[in-house]
């Protein structure tokens, strides 16, 4: 008797013999391979396509006959006729293996495609959303045997797709029966299916076969800025991305300002979180109209977000998180509906999840962190920032991940700065200032040319304030031109040489632009602004250091920059600055808004999330708020770079001229510190 048909599928390698005239389709799933059906192999949906192979496979001992598949049939050349199919292409549903065959599955019919996820570190996203659409026929009711149609639709589901059980929300169950009806029985469904999930939940149908697209938002809550991206559920591209300012800022600009005013207002909390929730809504209207699709096409969203914004975004009281022990109300993953927390502009049943927080201080945002940059699987010891409002840094390698946040303030957004705004057209981005001449050049948010260049004026416009990386990049500057002492002081004009450097009461301001004759502001960066990116960088790197106590290590392998601007940070001014620990410039890289990307990863793959789960569990949280070391690291940190840690790595490349403005003429903030001194 003949053997049964040997089939090989590739990629994945994956072989079996099958009985002859078996679908191609039908042997991927009885071998488990990675091949997608949204129709139940109807030959409607094209999205198991197949390149069958010829002629011989020395790697496979395979010889592929002609005629090894059927020929082609009717529903073939039906969709070849309206669609096409690319040369060599079959679709598996239809064609049937008649002898030994090598089958290629191509990418775009894989279920769990891969997408690259940046191409810095070339990893990839492997897709396996919650949400997915599946193509079904339903019984017609019969009075001889009474049944309701979503009973009968879970019993079709069952026989077609294998799965076990249905729910459905009100507000779908009653657009169920016009739509079955519409569609004559035939019916496209978006399932959704959490990791913990035991049943299948009906999220929205159409009539007939429906080949529209499912998207989520992956969003990063933030004490400053709330940004969300667009994503398609099939291929895991980001269609729009966008940001807006967190409302709770009028609350207060730090955490536990708006903890307090939650302490001190009645019904305080719940106004924030109405606040942040209206925000969130009017976010995703503006992004699904940007994209031009429907509220209803938008099925999940994902969230990422500290402690206190993850209260206040559930609707808890986030009291218990000002005072030790620093208790959540729940440190484990959530999967709610978005009705729930009274979310609009998505779908009226669409699904939420939200990341488990690591503790108390230590929340979503850095389990995103973890999932996107995973310092857990590092060879090196990897130190990981997440700069923003309130900093969460990890440190790990393959022997254990250590996490604490730092309160840096929203100064390194361009808060609390004077002449500081968010980073929008016109806002400057980047400083340099000539160690010679004292002047400065800089450019702006949508303008290519520097300042200095040709054309600036007319590209740029109004230069409307600095935003974050460019305040860093300012304050660096002006340390390695000599306009700064390793103390912060800014000297006067006598002691600089540079008529920039401006008398401003007791205290200098450094003039970077004038804009006043056209009508803009002047920019300055004052003592205040220094004094404000002293506390923040200090607070940022204690905690690293406090991280690195713990470990027993006084030097990292590498650095990552990771936050909603850390793509745009430099290196070499971060260092300047003494916001990070002293390493070689080319071990410090940029991990952009790695919150943003983990949040990315747990929408497009219901595995990421059990990961991140049992992940969160094994990193050691350390506390910054009672441990005495940290007050001793940021005090010495508040030098520029470091009152004692000699970053050798950093003076090799950058200079760091040693001048000093606390005594010596040059105004009255001169003579201030002279008598303060005396």
């Amino acid at each position: 008797m003949a053997e049964d048909p040997l089939v090989i599928f590739t990629p994945s390698g994956k072989r079996g013999r099958v009985p002859a005239g078996t679908p191609v389709l039908a042997a991927a799933r009885r071998l488990g391979v990675d091949l997608d059906s949204v129709c139940g192999g109807r030959g409607i949906c094209s999205k198991c396509q197949v390149s069958p192979g010829r002629g011989d496979f020395p790697k496979f001992g395979v010889t592929v006959a002609p005629g090894a598949l059927s020929a082609w049939n009717e529903v073939e050349a039906r969709y070849d006729r309206i669609r096409g199919l690319k040369e060599g292409r079959r679709l598996g549903c239809q064609a049937q293996i008649l002898s030994d065959v090598v089958i290629d599955v191509p990418p775009e019919s894989q279920v769990h495609r891969q997408v690259v996820r940046k191409s810095a570190s070339a990893r990839e996203i492997v897709m396996d959303p919650a949400t997915k659409l599946y193509f079904v026929t339903v019984p017609e009711p019969d009075m001889h045997e009474p049944s309701g149609d979503l009973e009968r639709l879970a019993a079709a589901l069952k026989e077609a797709w294998g799965i076990e059980r249905l729910t459905a929300p009100l507000p779908v169950l009653s657009r169920l029966q016009p739509v079955l009806r519409k569609g004559k029985w035939e019916v496209t469904v978006a399932l959704h299916k959490g990791h913990r999930d035991e049943a299948h939940r009906l999220i929205d149908l159409w009539p007939g076969f429906h080949e529209g697209r499912l998207y989520g938002l992956a969003i990063d809550l933030g004490s400053t800025t709330i940004a969300a991206h667009l994503t398609d559920l099939r291929n895991g591209t980001v269609k729009a991305s966008a940001g807006v300012m967190n409302p709770q800022i009028r609350f207060g600009e730090d955490l536990m300002s708006r903890v307090s005013y939650a302490m001190m207002n009645e019904g305080g909390a719940a106004e924030m979180t109405a606040a942040v929730r209206d925000a969130i809504s009017r976010l995703a209207a503006e992004i699904a109209t940007e994209v031009g699709i429907e509220a209803r096409d938008i099925v999940e969203a994902v969230f990422v977000c500290n402690p206190v914004m993850h209260h206040l975004l559930l609707g808890i009281d986030p009291v218990e998180l000002g005072q030790a022990p620093f208790a959540l109300a729940t440190s484990e993953s959530l999967s709610l509906d978005a009705a729930e927390l009274g979310l609009t502009g998505l779908s009226d049943a669409a699904r939420v999840f939200v990341l488990p927080c690591i503790a108390g201080h230590v929340g979503a945002d850095a389990a995103a962190v973890a999932l996107s940059e995973e310092p857990g699987k590092s060879e090196d010891l990897v130190l990981v920032v997440d700069v923003g409002t309130n900093a969460e840094i990890l440190l790990g390698d393959r022997d254990g991940v250590l996490a604490c946040s730092s309160p840096t303030g929203p100064a390194f957004e361009g808060a609390q700065i004077s002449s500081g705004q968010r980073a929008a057209p016109g806002a400057i981005e980047r400083v340099e200032i000539d160690p010679q001449t004292k002047e400065p050049r800089f450019r702006v948010i949508g303008c290519e040319l520097w300042s200095d260049e040709a054309g600036f004026a007319e590209q740029a416009g109004t230069v409307t304030g600095i935003c974050g990386s460019g305040i860093i990049e300012a304050v660096a500057e002006m340390r390695m031109a000599g306009l700064l002492d390793a103390k912060g002081l800014i000297g006067s004009a006598e002691q600089t040489g540079t008529d920039r450097c401006e008398a401003e009461g007791r205290t200098h301001a450094y003039l970077i632009h004038d804009g006043t004759e056209a009508g803009g502001p002047r920019i300055t960066v004052t003592q205040g602004d220094i004094r404000a990116i002293q506390l923040a960088k200090s607070a940022l790197y204690a905690g690293a250091r406090l991280l690195m106590d713990e470990r027993g290590v006084d030097a990292v392998g590498r650095v990552v920059l990771a936050g909603a601007f850390g793509a745009h940070i430099s290196p070499k001014h971060a260092m300047v600055l003494g916001m990070i620990p002293d390493v070689p410039l080319d071990k410090v890289t940029s991990a952009g808004n790695a919150a943003g990307t983990g949040a990315r990863i747990a929408l497009c793959s219901v595995a990421a999330r059990a990961r991140i789960e049992a992940e969160v569990r094994r990193i050691h949280k350390v506390e910054t708020a009672i441990e005495p070391r940290f007050q001793e690291h940021f005090v010495a940190a508040n030098a520029i770079p470091h009152a004692t840690a000699p970053f050798a790595n950093l003076r090799a490349v950058a200079p760091l001229p040693d001048v000093s403005f606390n005594t010596g003429g040059g105004g009255e903030g001169g003579r201030r510190r002279r008598r303060r001194d005396a």
